[in-house]
């Protein structure tokens, strides 16, 4: 077997299956997962609409690079979103529809990692800490060394740019940023994204913007990296940015994203792609450029989440560090020991979620990040998260 794969981390929800399956909830309450971040909330009919229009076409072999009209409708709402120009983003150059996101977060580690680097120095992609296991995956599995750089309160739980030293940058060749950022639901400033950005076209690496979470927030609409790139010059390269479906339009289960950026990086990925990824059915790509097209069901949507805020604000304020996330649908809660509390509210409250030590790397001094916090999803109706926020509170 590859060695690599030693090197990989549990999933955080076999890690918490492992923690809780061997505790009887409250015998007295129906159980709640406030663990992953999957909508509940309906897909719209339009989604539906256009796979039934389109299902004749499931017997065809669909393009990897998704469709025209997918792209076209991707790339419109680009320039909706972000108020681009024309010359910004060609659809045929610059935008990637892949099947999830996940897959293509994974698999494009490898296209930008250079295994052989001339100074015999292993090649680092930077994760911020807590991450998406995903990062981590993708850095081992590319043959790169996955370095973690902690985000807490005190820089609004981004990394901190600062500290980075001129020998890691060096031998950098991948920076994963989410933002609005997950689990913590802070937004990067346009400052901060520019750091970003002309340190990845300083030190040539890719700057990989994961913004799966653009859609969604509390007040104000979270500027992205494009917005970035338009005011410095028009210019793409070294950038891949992510957006996605699941959470945009609760349509999870569509499997359906994008990512725009550097039209060299776009064609090589593809190019890897053609062997190792899997494309979208074309009733699928018909519904994604539906949805693309269509911003009134987000607002609803948005909306629903809001509303849960308020929730949340009514029942934790003043605990907890409790603050209402600018964007995403998470709360992160420092309930000081996250492993702890989440045994605590599966066993008192039959309620489960998420311990930030499971999100987060432990550094060379035994710091993690995350092991004072619990991550709780506010994806379901208004009723039961209140519900569920009424009995975190009370139990914790």
């Amino acid at each position: 077997m590859n060695p690599d794969l030693a090197s990989l981390r549990n999933s955080p929800f076999v890690a918490l299956r492992q923690l809780l399956d061997p505790i009887q909830p409250a015998a007295n309450l129906e159980p709640l997962a406030l663990t992953i971040g999957e909508p509940q909330n309906q897909p719209p009919q339009i989604m539906k609409d256009a796979l039934r229009e389109f299902d004749h076409l499931y017997g065809k072999y669909p393009p990897v690079d998704g469709t025209p009209e997918l792209r076209r409708s991707i790339c419109r709402w680009l320039q909706r979103r972000y108020n681009l120009d024309n010359s910004l983003v060609d659809p045929d150059a610059n935008i990637t529809p892949v099947n999830g996101t996940k897959e293509a977060l994974f698999m494009l580690a490898q296209v930008v990692t250079d295994r052989k680097r001339e100074n015999e120095q292993k090649p680092a992609i930077l994760i911020p800490n807590p991450y998406y296991h995903v990062y981590h995956a993708s850095a081992i599995m590319a043959g790169a060394e996955p370095v973690f750089l902690n985000a807490t309160s005190d820089t609004n739980f981004f990394p901190d740019l600062d500290l980075l030293s001129e020998e890691l940058l060096q031998r950098t060749s991948a920076f994963y940023l989410c933002s609005p950022s997950n689990p913590q639901g802070t937004v990067a400033g346009f400052e901060y994204l520019k750091t970003a950005l002309n340190l990845a076209r300083k030190y040539d690496f890719t700057l990989i913007m994961d913004e799966c979470y653009a859609e969604i927030y509390d007040k104000a609409q979270p500027q992205g990296i494009l917005e970035v790139c338009k005011a410095e010059g028009g210019s793409l390269e070294n950038l891949m940015a992510f957006h996605s479906l699941s959470k945009r339009s609760s349509a999870a289960g569509l499997r359906s994203g994008f990512i725009v950026g550097d039209e060299t990086l776009t064609k090589t990925f593809i190019n890897l792609r053609n062997f190792a990824g899997a494309a979208s059915p074309l009733p699928v790509c018909a519904a994604a450029a539906a949805l693309w097209a269509d911003d009134t069901h987000v607002e609803i949507n948005r909306a629903l989440y809001q509303k849960n805020i308020d929730i949340a604000e009514k029942h934790l304020a003043g605990r907890f560090d409790f603050y209402r996330p600018p964007g995403g649908f998470f709360l992160w809660l420092n309930v000081g020991d996250g492993v702890e509390a989440t045994k605590k509210l599966w066993r008192e409250a039959a309620i489960r979620v998420l311990p930030g030590e499971y999100l987060s790397g432990t550094d060379e001094n035994g710091f993690n990040p995350g092991s004072e916090y619990i991550r709780v999803a506010l994806v379901f109706d208004p009723d039961m998260m209140d519900e569920a926020l009424s009995r975190i509170a009370n139990c914790l």
